[in-house]
């Protein structure tokens, strides 16, 4: 686990606006990226009959269709008991956005960070 209060500002900053949006929406998963601008994009998991992305996805998604051209990072939050489900897909988003070694945060609904990731 590493502690949370380690991180940068914005990097806990990110973490907390993924927190807020998982315990918001009643959501598995929150989520939250951050663009070579400072701006930020927060959101949860989708799970709709006919579209299912997840909260890293979406949150990429909502940072491109602002016009986004680079990220700078990324966090996940996942409930109690639950692991970070994040496939390569998800991943691969990040990758695509914000190259290889974008950081992706992911923490537990305490806000603990329990592993730093890279998007490679």
């Amino acid at each position: 686990m590493t502690d949370s209060t380690a991180l940068e500002p914005e990097d806990r900053k990110i973490v907390t606006l993924a927190r807020a949006a998982r315990a918001r929406n009643g959501v598995p998963e929150g989520a939250a990226v951050r663009d070579d601008n400072g701006r930020t994009y927060v959101a949860g998991t989708v799970a709709l009959p006919s579209l299912r992305l997840s909260a890293l996805r979406t949150a990429v998604a909502m940072a491109v269709a602002s016009g986004a051209t680079s990220l700078e990072a990324a966090a996940v939050v996942v409930g109690e008991g639950e692991s970070a489900s994040l496939t390569d897909d998800d991943l691969a988003a990040v990758r695509d956005l914000g190259g290889a070694a974008t950081p992706v945060f992911v923490a537990g609904a305490d806000g603990v960070v329990r592993a730093v990731l890279t998007a490679g």
